[in-house]
């Protein structure tokens, strides 16, 4: 009898989550969709762009600069061992391109988009802004999430190559200011050392995050409980929801970049 409803309540669980991924994945292709039909709401656009791009800006900077540093300071400290101290400029700028800056500054505009994004749609949403859209002809999903969805998208690989600009810089400040590096040395190997596909590859992964991140913004916000508390939960889920999925992608691309 137990093992009954232990086993019922796991399958309740499991069909839960994968009714959960299926209504995810239709309002994911209907934003999609959506994109390659007018009404284009072109000022959302703008305003949103401004929102998820430039005023992410400062967060993924202070990230990224602290990020380079610290990694040049591990990667010293670790690469002393083997007497290999000369690696640190290239692994900081590998690590920077392909993983780091992508990811963090990824999980840092979840941490401040998605949740943005999340309480300013389930806010309209409890007050009927939504269903006043909806009465006057205008469609939430072309109005609300294509809009920010585009901007996030676009946006998110410049964030991302600005973040890794940032991030090398941090490093090279450390390598020469803390570690004795000759700073012409450090930069030109720097600059000999990485590919093109290393910063393009970091690039994709930024324009996937981005729409990862908004996504879930706008899904969890128009699917968000009635009141405060519902608007809680919906901001908290989202950047959850996006924080996890971006970790998960990163992977899966990093799999199909670089496969052994």
């Amino acid at each position: 009898m137990i093992v009954s409803a232990l086993l019922a309540r796991l399958g309740r669980s499991v069909l839960g989550a994968m009714a959960a991924t299926g209504r995810l994945g239709q309002f994911a292709s209907g934003a999609v969709s959506h994109l390659l039909r007018p009404p284009f709401y072109f000022r959302e656009f703008l305003h949103s762009a401004l929102q998820i791009g430039w005023l992410s800006l400062p967060v993924v900077g202070l990230t990224a600069v602290f990020t380079g540093a610290a990694l040049a300071l591990q990667i010293y400290a670790g690469s002393a061992r083997f007497s290999a101290e000369s690696v640190v400029p290239n692994i900081v700028a590998i690590g920077m391109t392909r993983e780091l800056g992508p990811v963090l500054g990824g999980l840092m505009v979840a941490a401040r988009v998605a949740s943005s994004i999340a309480a300013e749609i389930g806010t309209m949403k409890v007050t009927e802004q939504i269903d006043a859209l909806v009465t006057l002809s205008t469609h939430p999903m072309k109005y609300l999430t294509v809009p920010r969805v585009l901007a996030a998208t676009l946006t998110m690989p410049l964030l991302v190559a600005v973040g890794d600009t940032i991030g090398i810089m941090g490093g090279w400040m450390v390598g020469v200011h803390r570690l004795d590096f000759n700073s012409a040395t450090y930069i030109k190997t720097t600059w000999d050392f990485l590919q093109f596909w290393d910063v393009g590859s970091g690039l994709v992964k930024g324009a996937v995050f981005g729409f990862i991140v908004a996504v879930m913004g706008c899904y969890y916000g128009m699917n968000s409980g009635r009141g405060a508390q519902g608007v809680g939960r919906a901001t908290k889920s989202a950047v959850v929801a996006a924080s996890v999925l971006i970790l998960a992608a990163n992977y899966l691309l990093t799999e199909a970049f670089f496969k052994a």
